[in-house]
């Protein structure tokens, strides 16, 4: 008897996405909504990334940013704008199709904080890749314990997703911390790095951290999480490195023994402290 074979869709192959909406987070931000047009990728996992192609342009590696889990396949991605790529999907608006290809890598593994605490720590545009667990922290949650969010960023207006922060600091089950390096008229909140919240926070019990921003902001709030007991293993992070493949192919991303688009990009800290401590790595 013949066994059916299930046909492989080849990964490097963009499937087409349209936009179908566009806001503008801050002032080089943007969220892109898309929306399959035929085919749709498989279904996602909070942490993953895709690969977003703009035709004639170039594709980068994007985070999804939220919306897990809808009927339609439509998904959001942030994108900042930082280069000729990112410029040119920045620009992107409804009706335009991109390619994607995905999605890839590692997830932030939630079914494995279920039942403890969450401290999850963005800095600027690391808040991107954390919004879709968070969303889906919400969606569920009750699996969960006490959630913080420390939020920071460089002044008031370089945060993400300002709307939806100001609905989650109202919610009684989610305490949201926001901080600056740099106050502005109107500001309320702390000044300081996203270390000085996390270093009064008070950790009881079991308790898995989330953290995605610059390396060094996050190797210095890893320490923090150490110095307050929470174990290397528990303490999760996002690592960004030029992916040019998205599969473990090219060696683009290569951080010491990990490909961070195969091996991460969401990794633990027992094995990526020693190497975001070595210089220019």
């Amino acid at each position: 008897m013949a066994v059916p074979v299930t046909a492989t869709r080849d990964p490097m192959l963009p499937v087409p996405h349209q936009v179908t909406g566009r806001h503008a987070e801050t002032r080089d931000s943007v969220t892109l909504r898309l929306q399959p047009m035929g085919e749709r990728l498989r279904a996602y996992r909070p942490g993953q990334f895709t690969m977003l192609y703009s035709r004639g342009v170039g594709e980068i590696a994007v985070s999804i940013s939220g919306d897990h889990g809808r009927i339609d396949g439509s998904f959001t991605v942030t994108v900042r704008e930082v280069g000729a790529v990112s410029a040119a999907l920045h620009s992107a608006g409804p009706g335009q199709v991109l390619g994607v290809r995905g999605p890839f890598g590692t997830d932030w593994g939630l079914e494995n904080a279920a039942g403890r605490d969450l401290v999850v720590v963005a800095g600027g545009v690391g808040l991107a890749p954390l919004r879709s667990m968070l969303q889906s922290v919400l969606a569920d949650r009750a699996r969960y314990g006490q959630v913080t969010l420390i939020a920071g960023a460089r002044s008031p207006a370089e945060f993400l997703f300002d709307e939806e922060i100001a609905e989650w600091s109202t919610r009684a089950d989610l305490d949201v911390i926001q901080t600056v390096d740099k106050s502005a008229a109107g500001w309320r909140g702390p000044v300081g790095f996203v270390t000085e919240p996390l270093g009064r926070l008070r950790v009881v019990g079991r308790t898995t951290a989330f953290i995605c921003g610059p390396e060094p902001m996050m190797r210095l709030s890893a320490e923090v999480l150490l110095d307050k007991g929470i174990a290397a293993t528990d303490i999760m992070v996002s690592l960004e490195r030029n992916m040019k493949c998205g599969v473990g192919l090219c060696g683009h991303c290569q951080l010491g023994p990990l490909l961070v688009c195969r091996d991460g990009p969401v990794v633990d800290y027992s094995r990526a402290g020693p190497l975001l401590s070595v210089r220019e790595l």
